[in-house]
């Protein structure tokens, strides 16, 4: 049995079934509420004001918690680096019962922490975010009086396809504290984290994201319970060899949000998309109006999984059409892309290859050899290189960078799943205007 030490109520007791905190790492208070009510209807153990909803709503965040959820443990995630005693005692008296501090902080800010702590009733999670040396720091977190170690994985790190589980044995044989863990946990892989020696399991955007949170929340239960849970939706982070599956499971509108609104490849528009995306590597090809030797050329060097890219600007005669077309099917190639002229537009239509382009036009150059296969080229006023991934649909296409690809890609899981969370509380009778507080939040000046 675990305790944790709170001074004003006595000890607060985890008991030997590990616990579930849910974290809410969100702008708009209102919403963190209705989250935090199916939550726990759900049967989630305690409930975390994430650092974005603290930030954005201050400590009137952690009071609607308390006053709302009084039966349930409330954490301010502070991820204080300063002021210790300041930010406990502040946090505290709002109303939280485990305040978090992050482990790089100084040990007299740790301290002064757990001081405050003791003198409001509330305990100390000590954050391991960042630190070098997680299992050593760990030791010395506990001898400066934290209540909680945490091994977390923050959501940046996530979206390189990085996990707790490693570390989490480590600081768990390390530490006599309960341990939290933290990053990317959903209902395949809640088990494992208590297995591991977790005593408080923190999800954030598999609960929030989920559509059905008192599901998600049932799923992630049983899980940690020892069964095996049908999770209502998969909210994994992918994995390097996952990439092009991912990519397929998003739209470009997504990947153009999880790139900041870059990547977009301008004038560049489909002259057929078949049902589905393209998605695939790229061969670059460099060529000029009119000359379709070199495009037709690369076709010999490209085979599955392969978007041709080609750049033959300004496009006023044609560098691909219905022959290049057939030979890339027989060749598996995944689409095409010309930031210059297509034309075969009906028979293009009829192979059902993905093709995109800037122009369509009727008539065709001479194959005259000029330009060059490989090597970086300019399309749709996007650098691109070989190897970089092209993913098209009926919106248009994107670029992104192959050294980008594994983040990019969860990034953009990570925008599709909040967008199906806000849809849902459209569908409950609410504008999109209101569930964000667009008023509240618009730009001032």
């Amino acid at each position: 049995m675990f305790l944790i030490y709170h001074a004003l109520p006595g000890p607060m007791n985890i008991g030997e079934e590990p616990v579930l905190q849910v974290a809410l790492d969100e702008m708009v208070l209102s919403r963190a509420v209705e989250m935090a009510r199916e939550a726990v209807e759900g049967g989630v153990d305690w409930i975390e004001v994430g650092t974005p909803l603290i930030k954005s709503e201050g400590m009137e965040a952690v009071r609607t918690m308390k006053r709302l959820f009084p039966d349930r443990v409330v954490v301010a995630d502070m991820k204080t680096m300063d002021t210790g005693g300041y930010e406990v005692e502040m946090a505290a008296k709002a109303g939280a019962d485990v305040v978090c501090v992050l482990g790089v902080a100084d040990d007299e800010t740790i301290r002064e922490a757990v001081e405050s702590a003791r003198n409001y009733g509330a305990s100390v999670m000590v954050d391991l975010l960042g630190c070098r040396d997680p299992v050593g720091r760990a030791g010395e977190v506990e001898a400066l009086g934290a209540d909680i170690v945490g091994v977390h994985v923050g959501i940046d790190q996530q979206m390189r396809g990085e996990d707790p589980l490693a570390v989490l044995r480590e600081v768990t044989s390390a530490v006599s504290v309960p341990v939290a863990v933290a990053g990317g946990i959903n209902p395949s892989t809640a088990g494992e984290v208590v297995e591991a020696g977790a005593s408080i399991v923190i999800v954030g955007s598999a609960i929030t994201k989920a559509p059905d949170i008192p599901g998600m929340v049932c799923a992630l239960k049983t899980s940690m319970a020892g069964g095996k849970a049908e999770a209502p939706k998969d909210f994994r982070r992918r994995k390097r060899e996952e990439i092009a599956r991912a990519f397929r499971e998003v739209s470009t509108c997504n990947i153009s949000d999880a790139l900041h609104r870059r990547g977009v490849l301008e004038g560049i528009k489909p002259v057929y998309m078949p049902i589905g995306k393209m998605v695939g590597r790229a061969l670059t090809v460099e060529t000029v109006d009119g000359d379709w030797a070199k495009p037709v050329e690369a076709i010999e060097r490209a085979g599955p999984g392969v978007v041709i890219v080609i750049s033959a600007r300004p496009g006023d005669r044609a560098v691909w059409g219905e022959l290049a077309t057939n030979s890339c099917l027989v060749k598996g190639v995944e689409g095409v892309v010309v930031d210059g002229a297509m034309r075969d537009v009906p028979h293009l239509r009829e192979l059902g290859l993905p093709v995109f382009s800037s122009k369509v036009r009727p008539n065709a150059g001479d194959p005259r050899g000029l330009g060059r296969i490989g090597g970086g080229v300019i399309c749709g006023e996007q650098y691109i290189r070989d190897g970089d991934w092209m993913i098209g649909d009926d919106t248009g296409v994107v670029v992104v960078p192959a050294e980008k690809a594994v983040e990019t890609a969860n990034r953009a899981l990570e925008v599709r799943d909040r967008e199906g969370r806000i849809r849902e509380e459209i569908k409950r009778g609410r504008t999109l205007s209101e569930v964000l507080e667009l008023l509240k939040w618009e730009q001032v000046g």
